[in-house]
């Protein structure tokens, strides 16, 4: 297994990263709450989500292209993976906000990252967190901090986490729009 880090590229990366994206959202849904969330992850991710959130990467990636960055395996055979989390190559990713964005938290943002479960505790999630962090280094922000949200019950994350020197700051709360 031969996975190279390196910055998104929309030209023949989008599909594969799309595709690990539906696992990042279903897997927040089916293992972090019950089946109501899993039907709220499940349920939003249409056609037109995918339009707008591909849309979305690629305003980001146009202000920093190391935004998003993906872990791909250049060994993997698409063809042969279509119904894993494994598609052109693309085996994990993370998305770090640009730094237009960092007075969101006043810090750098790791919106997401995810890894397919055949590549977990292999070192690409480490490596991974490493591009995000080179990242979150280079940007100006209001606190030098690293920022990410975790679900409480996704001890795995936690315990990754916890390794990378990330600790506890703050809890999120939320609740439903009424519309």
């Amino acid at each position: 297994m031969t996975v190279d880090i390196r910055p998104y590229d929309p030209e023949i990366d989008t599909d594969g990263l799309y595709r690990c994206k539906l696992a990042f959202e279903r897997g927040l849904g089916e293992s972090t709450g019950d089946e109501a969330k899993a039907t709220a992850y499940e349920g939003k991710l249409t056609d037109a989500y995918r339009d707008a959130w591909l849309a979305w990467v690629d305003r980001c990636v146009d202000d920093d292209p190391r935004c998003v960055t993906v872990a791909v395996d250049n060994g993997t055979d698409a063809d042969s993976n279509a119904d894993s989390d494994v598609d052109a190559g693309v085996v994990g990713y993370v998305f770090v906000l640009p730094e237009r964005l960092a007075f969101v938290w006043d810090a750098a943002v790791i919106n997401e990252l995810y890894v397919a479960p055949e590549y977990r505790g292999t070192g690409v999630a480490d490596e991974l967190v490493s591009a995000a962090l080179s990242l979150a280094a280079d940007q100006e922000l209001p606190l030098d901090r690293v920022v990410l949200d975790v679900d409480p019950a996704n001890e795995r994350a936690r315990a990754f986490y916890d390794r990378h020197g990330f600790e506890p700051w703050g809890e999120m709360v939320a609740r439903p729009i009424e519309r």
